[in-house]
Formats: C-alpha cells, structure tokens, sequence
C-alpha cells in the first residue's frame, strides 16, 4: 500500500489495488471541514486525477462519521478577534464561488470515478461532498442531513443541484426546509445510496467495489461518465453525437481489443493500466 503526503494530518490517502481512499480525519469533529482539510482535498483530487496508478477514488470519514460540513464553532458571532476582518458581499460570493467550483465541481466532473463511503452522518457542505461523488454506500447506521436550515443557512458546495438530480424537487425542498435525519435504508430508497451495508463491512464492501471498477477498461470508463453526466441536462440529440465520438474513440483501444479477445478465449480481461 502508497501513501500520499496531503501536507496535513487531517486528510489522509493511501493506494491499494489501484484504489485511492481519501479519510477525513477530524473524528474529534465529526470530520468537520477546516482550513486544512478542505485545500488539502481540493489538490490531492488533482494529484489523483493525474496519477495512472489510481483507477478509482474513494473519500471517507474517520470514526463513525463521514463529514458534518462547516465547522459550526466558527460561525456567526464565535469568529475569533485574530480573524481576518469579514470581505465584502461581492467578496464573499466570488471566493464561495471559486471553493465550490475547486471542490464539489471538480469532484462532479473528475475524469475517474468516485465513491462517497459514509460510516456515519453527513451533513450540509459534507453532505454535498458525498452527492458530488459518482456513488454512494452506506453503512446501515449511517445518516444524511441537509442540516443548513438549522444554522439560519440556504445552503452551499452543489448540494441542491445533486439533491435534485436524485430525487426530484419535491423531495429535496422537504430535506432542505425540514432538515430531517435520512437513515441508510431510505437513502437507498429515495435513489441517495448505491449500497447499505453493516458498518463493520463498509470498508472491506466499498474496497471491493471500488477494485472492481478500477480495473475495468480506464477510458472506456471515462467516456462513461461523461455521457452520463451529459445526459442530466443535455438534449438527446447532443448526447447521441457525443456517444458516437466516444464509441468510436472505445474502439480505437487497446482495452477493447482485449476484451474482445478475452470474450472469445472465455477468459477475464487484463487491461492495460500502466499509462
């Protein structure tokens, strides 16, 4: 197993099978964000984005949580007098605009596939963090909240977009006014889990999963997961050319000839991974 050096100890990421776990580490907060932790997430998502070893990325919590979002301790009135002093509105929204597209977008839009694993709650921009991923699985104690109504907070980091997209407006606008507890079991219902499992089989389940996927076919996978984001908002018409581009494209690899191959020889693939 490598180990990445994320420049804190408060985000950790190792790489076993061509699987790179990301653990938020503050379970003394919940896992909660910081000034650490979040721009140490943002660039080791570039750093494993670029590195051909990791064929799917994993992000999970430390403890018995996956991540409580904001640090509520330094919120409103609790900002410390060492604080910088507050930016203007105009400020404010830029630099929020700029965290969220280097977070949640990149997250949504990261060439590999990822897998939110959720040991236990998440909540407002941790929550986002977990609906920005490709996939979720859920230990069976686990919950999500949306949580923002209970700080006086509309909400941030995409989590309203995602919510949506799976499961309807209706259903997000009840999680986003009531800020009610989701367990596992309904998550996976409303279309939020891939997977509930026990909690003492979350990371053997989701590290199973994960080696699975990235030893697939890595570019064939890739242009997967652009047509299926494309297809959230694009028109038919837009998704069929771009599908054609990306077939042809498919079977232009080597991953195709192989399987090809492997298909008549009745035997698994071995995909090339080295590049």
């Amino acid at each position: 197993m490598d180990t990445f050096d994320t420049g804190t100890e408060e985000l950790l990421c190792a790489l076993d099978e061509r699987v790179a776990t990301i653990t938020l580490n503050r379970p003394e907060k919940r896992n909660a964000l910081s000034d650490n932790l979040t721009p140490a997430l943002r660039e080791i998502l570039l750093v494993l984005e670029s590195d051909p070893r990791v064929g799917c990325i994993v992000i999970t919590g430390a403890g018995k949580a996956f991540c409580a979002g904001g640090d509520i301790s330094g919120m409103g009135d609790n900002r410390s007098a060492s604080d910088t002093p507050r930016p203007s509105l105009e400020e404010g929204i830029r630099t929020l605009q700029h965290k969220q597209e280097s977070l949640t977008l990149r997250l949504y839009e990261l060439v590999k596939p990822t897998i939110a694993a959720l040991p236990g709650p998440a909540a407002g921009a941790g929550l986002s963090i977990a609906l920005a991923c490709d996939m979720r699985i859920m230990a069976d104690t686990a919950f999500i909240t949306t949580a923002f109504a209970n700080i006086g907070l509309s909400g941030d980091y995409g989590s309203s977009w995602f919510l949506t997209r799976l499961v309807g407006p209706a259903v997000a606008k009840e999680l986003f006014f009531s800020s009610r507890r989701v367990s596992a079991e309904e998550c996976k219902t409303l279309g939020i889990a891939n997977k509930v499992v026990g909690f003492t089989e979350l990371q053997t389940q989701t590290q199973a999963f994960a080696q699975q996927i990235a030893n697939g076919p890595a570019t064939a996978i890739r242009y997967m997961k652009e047509n299926l984001n494309r297809a959230i908002n694009g028109d038919l018409k837009t998704c069929l050319a771009m599908e054609a581009d990306r077939m042809v494209r498919s079977t232009r690899t080597t991953d195709h000839k192989e399987a090809v191959h492997a298909f008549m020889e009745k035997r698994p693939p071995q995909f090339d991974h080295s590049t």
